[in-house]
């Protein structure tokens, strides 16, 4: 497989980690980025090959991933599209950018339509992502295995019916890294109040939300199962639990991931009409 990177950020670096040596050798893979200093440690340790602007060497593979952000995606595509139009053949185009849609995607494309959107999240970056796909109307099944093959280089891939999902998506696992850490932060938090020190407090949640997330992957019953064998009535836990849905936890974070999709719709509206 040859692939394109046009744009070598963090999310692009995990990918080509994963990629370079174990999909397809490291000269397979080509970036394109303005930033010299990450063009040269992508070089110096996956072997690829680069340059610093949008070029012809973009299309001579089978894949090329669009990883910039969703405000340079625009100007990203009117270099690309006549390199497109004057291909040899039909590459697969991976967007990887939040909030840009295919449809609006293909349209700056000039009506391109092998297109795959993607929302990975951040534990790509240590080959634990999980990436929500759905394929434009033009994309083969081989393409398919394609996109498959470099998403799943940093985790597992989850591939979606329609695009309107990816919203969600965005909202449960795109953004929601960032709700474990708000979480580990407040356990840490109650865990100095209570007496720990501020390093005892991080291990016991960092290790505890790692085990209890392994265990809930490993097991065949229902997290509400494996929450009521942890929770005796009248005990710690059960103390804990109620207090928390008195406060009204769950429903604050079934209603903060509603805003989180919510305003992921309001992106691709907003950069859609570009």
């Amino acid at each position: 497989m040859k692939i394109a990177f046009i744009g070598g950020g963090n999310m692009a670096a995990a990918l080509i980690a994963g990629l370079a040596g174990k999909v397809t050798p490291g000269a397979n893979i080509h970036v394109v980025d303005p930033n010299a200093a990450a063009l040269e440690r992508l070089q110096r340790e996956h072997g690829v090959t680069t340059a610093a602007a949008i070029d012809a060497a973009v299309t001579e593979g089978e894949v090329i991933v669009l990883a910039v952000k969703p405000q340079s995606m625009r100007d990203v595509t009117t270099v690309l599209q006549p390199l497109l139009a004057g291909a040899s053949h039909k590459p697969l185009v991976v967007s990887i950018a939040a909030g840009i849609r295919a449809r609006d995607l293909a349209r700056w494309l000039g009506g391109y339509d092998a297109i795959v959107r993607c929302m990975p999240n951040t534990p790509a970056l240590i080959g634990m992502g999980v990436t929500g796909m759905v394929a434009h109307a033009g994309v083969t099944a081989g393409q398919r295995t394609l996109a498959d093959q470099v998403l799943a280089a940093v985790g597992t891939t989850l591939w979606l019916d329609d695009e309107a999902q990816i919203d969600a998506v965005t909202a449960v696992s795109g953004s929601g890294p960032a709700y474990v850490f708000y979480f580990i932060e407040a356990l840490q938090q109650a865990g100095t109040e209570l007496g720990l020190t501020a390093e005892q407090s991080l291990a016991l949640a960092q290790a505890t939300f790692t085990g209890a997330a392994q265990l809930a992957a490993r097991s065949d019953e229902p997290v509400a199962v494996l929450r009521e064998r942890v929770t005796s009535k009248g005990g710690t836990t059960y103390a804990a639990l109620t207090s928390m849905e008195q406060g009204g936890v769950k429903a604050a974070i079934v209603t903060a991931v509603k805003a989180a999709a919510a305003r992921g719709k309001e992106l691709g509206d907003e950069l859609g009409a570009q």
